[in-house]
């Protein structure tokens, strides 16, 4: 191995907890609801929308810990592809990690802080810029936004604990925050939602009733948003080299974790209902006639808490949001600088990337991520970046439930303290579910996949050219 140093085993059961409850709600669950109304035009559909995302998130992490638990190494997926079917395919999953998946959140999330952070401070602004000289564009949001990633890159290259407090506070505050977010929510909720199961479809001007297989692909639609806001639960896995008892840590956190965030989510959602229509027009006056499916900006939390509080809500949600994104990013952070540590110490990424500071972290990988997370900001492009990964992220998905069945042939003898619920039903029922919005996405919204199984492919041509230019030892 390249690395100089050891990880040190810093995170307990608590600690690992956080990192999947943290790095999972970012901004998402704040304003996706408005795009799912949109597809599904019901409160029913809605949370069975949400309530399904939740269930295929909860199978995958308990199918996860079994991989866990035999592999309890830096590097998580990369490491359970690699070792369950080839090098390449871990190549590929860390190559578009780095690319777009992790890198892209990361830019999403820090946008939304720096978003949020405008309404506090109007100075910070989409439409200020601080340099517009020819293709150079730099606006004041891109600069809180950047210096966020910095500032959190930052301590976490000063060591495991340094980001573990963080971790820990933030997650902490923001489960408090949504908890009283939803107690209140209760409270005042006065709407009584009617036509309950009514599925409809908004398609230009006109909303559609949809039913049957329509419905179906409505549905499969419409968990793009969902999905990607219960993303990153696995996160925790990039750092179980890190983790106390991980072969017993890690499955346990994912299960605690992806449940909590799921109710969670569920919860949330029974508020924005019950405190607002569902269907709204788009050039509605009052937050009542816009509804949830036309929610300004598609801030529905925003929307439901100005029910509540009336003006003051736009800032106290801004104080919310840029709470759970930063708590959010620094998880992520944290999590993905251990991928591109696995992948240098298989002579996969740069030397240095694989090779652990004086505090014992990957302070080298941390930071080549935060340099293409800039760039990213600066571009304007992760948001379509991460629409069209959504269809390889599922092909990864698969793969890596997948790899239960493969390793439970390959390695029938190998130690697992945790074996994946339900196995093999359940995990083949999740494989089956993910291939089926696969295929809705790839008849229904072909933007969303050709362009990200190009960016995946593109892999392959890299991985055998590092491997061939590693061998002469360039990229020390």
């Amino acid at each position: 191995m390249n690395s100089q140093g050891e990880f040190r085993k810093s995170l307990g059961l608590f600690d690992a907890t956080a990192i999947v409850v943290g790095s999972m709600i970012g901004s998402g669950i704040f304003i996706v609801s408005a795009d799912i109304a949109r597809n599904v035009g019901s409160p029913g559909w809605l949370l069975v929308v949400w309530a399904i995302s939740g269930i295929l998130t909860i199978i995958a992490a308990a199918s996860y810990g079994e991989l866990a638990s035999m592999m309890p190494h830096a590097g998580g997926i990369y490491v359970y592809l690699r070792e369950a079917y080839s090098p390449l395919f871990g190549f590929l999953y860390g190559w578009t990690l780095f690319l777009v998946i992790q890198t892209g959140t990361i830019a999403a999330v820090a946008m939304a802080f720096g978003k949020y952070s405008g309404v506090l401070i109007p100075w910070i602004s989409e439409k200020n810029y601080l340099i517009h000289y020819g293709f150079l564009k730099i606006n004041t949001t891109e600069v809180i936004a950047i210096s966020t990633i910095l500032l959190l890159t930052f301590f976490n290259s000063r060591g495991i604990e340094q980001g573990k407090k963080i971790q820990n506070t933030f997650t902490l505050s923001k489960i408090i925050i949504l908890l009283l977010f939803i107690v209140i929510g209760f409270a005042f909720a006065q709407h009584k939602p009617v036509d309950f199961w009514s599925a409809s479809q908004i398609q230009g001007k006109n909303e559609i009733p949809v039913y049957g297989f329509a419905l179906i692909v409505a549905i499969g639609v419409a968990m793009v948003g969902s999905l990607f806001s219960a993303d990153a639960w696995y996160d925790i896995t990039f750092a179980s080299g890190e983790v106390i008892n991980p072969k017993k840590n890690i499955p346990r956190s994912l299960i605690l974790g992806t449940v909590a965030v799921s109710v969670i989510y569920i919860l949330m959602n029974v508020v924005y209902i019950y405190i607002l229509p569902l269907h709204g027009h788009a050039d509605g006056k009052m937050i009542a006639d816009r509804g949830i499916q036309f929610a300004t900006e598609d801030r529905v939390a925003t929307a439901a808490m100005h029910q509540i509080l009336g003006s003051v809500a736009a800032i106290v949600m801004a104080i919310i949001v840029m709470i759970s994104t930063f708590g959010c990013n620094n998880g992520i952070i944290l999590s993905g600088a251990r991928v591109y540590y696995a992948m240098a110490n298989d002579n996969l990424f740069f030397k240095s990337a694989g090779r652990l500071n004086k505090k014992d972290v990957p302070g080298a990988s941390l930071w080549v991520q935060a340099c293409w997370c800039t760039i990213l900001c600066l571009s304007g492009t992760y948001g379509q970046l991460l629409d069209f990964v959504i269809f390889a992220v599922l092909i990864f998905f698969m793969l890596t439930i997948g790899a239960v069945f493969v390793l439970r042939v390959k390695w029938p003898e190998k130690e697992r303290l945790y074996k994946a619920f339900g196995f093999p039903v359940v995990p083949a029922i999740y494989i089956l579910l993910c291939l089926l919005i696969d295929i809705i996405l790839l008849i229904y919204k072909r933007e969303y996949t050709w362009p990200g199984m190009i960016i995946v492919l593109t892999g392959i041509p890299v991985y055998y050219g590092w491997k061939y230019l590693s061998s002469k030892n360039p990229f020390k």
